[in-house]
């Protein structure tokens, strides 16, 4: 699952952080770092995804750069961080069917030291699309949700609880969810009809006004270094010129 030695056996408290990292950006080591912080995690697994269902079946045509491209930056992007790691659990399959949440948590919850606490860290955009996934209802359920607000996203209590799934609810738990390190967290409770609990956390305090949509368009639009010095890690820049990529 991982291409490091284990991190996820050991660690307890374990963040996988999934995406198309089209390419990984500053922003994406921002969210991770933000994270990491407030929840005291000891691994963040950074998870490259080889086929998004969402993409798939709405017509879109996925990632514009190979996996083997967006792994080899997401290295690159990551490298000395402490606590981060490259996870192959979202990896295209070998029957090329699409990738779906629920199961990968599953993957690697079972990679997990007993006890362990496992959380799945996203965007805002990701969570609003949340009731479009496979089985979507049991995903808060696979692992405790980590939501990172981005600028310009109303993310208030009313909004998160219109993207959960139908029959499941969200309670506000009590104040005093500050989170560590200074990073701002708010803590919730979602729950099934039948009683069952699943924590999900929001780290509302967010501005990182970096989207990899945006760095695909200006890089194809011209090499923009501008671009490429301000959104991305410099391993992952010179990785994209020497392959040309996004041109």
């Amino acid at each position: 699952m991982s291409e490091v030695s284990g991190p996820e056996g050991r660690a307890r408290r374990v963040a996988l952080f999934g995406g198309s990292f089209d390419p990984p950006h500053k922003g994406h080591l921002a969210v991770a770092r933000a994270a990491r912080k407030a929840l005291e995690l000891d691994a963040v697994l950074f998870a490259p995804v080889g086929a998004q269902p969402i993409k798939i079946q709405g017509g879109g045509q996925g990632a514009q750069a190979s996996f083997e491209d967006r792994l080899a930056m997401t290295r690159l992007a990551i490298a000395g961080e402490p606590g981060f790691a490259i996870s192959l659990a979202d990896a295209p399959s070998a029957a090329g069917t699409p990738n779906y949440s629920v199961e990968t948590l599953q993957r690697v919850r079972a990679k997990l030291v007993a006890g362990a606490r496992l959380f799945f860290l996203m965007g805002a955009d990701a969570f609003f699309a949340l009731r479009q996934w496979h089985r979507a209802a049991e995903v808060p359920f696979a692992a405790e949700m980590v939501v990172a607000s981005r600028p310009g996203q109303a993310v208030d209590d009313a909004a998160l609880a219109a993207a959960l799934p139908e029959g499941l609810t969200l309670e506000p738990r009590a104040k005093g969810d500050e989170g560590r390190g200074g990073v701002g967290v708010r803590g919730f409770r979602v729950r099934k009809q039948d009683g069952e609990c699943a924590e999900l956390y929001l780290l509302p305090g967010l501005h990182v006004e970096i989207s990899a949509s945006e760095i695909r368009e200006r890089l194809g639009a011209a090499k923009n270094e501008s671009a490429l010095r301000e959104w991305l890690p410099e391993a992952v820049a010179a990785y994209i010129r020497a392959r040309a990529l996004y041109g």
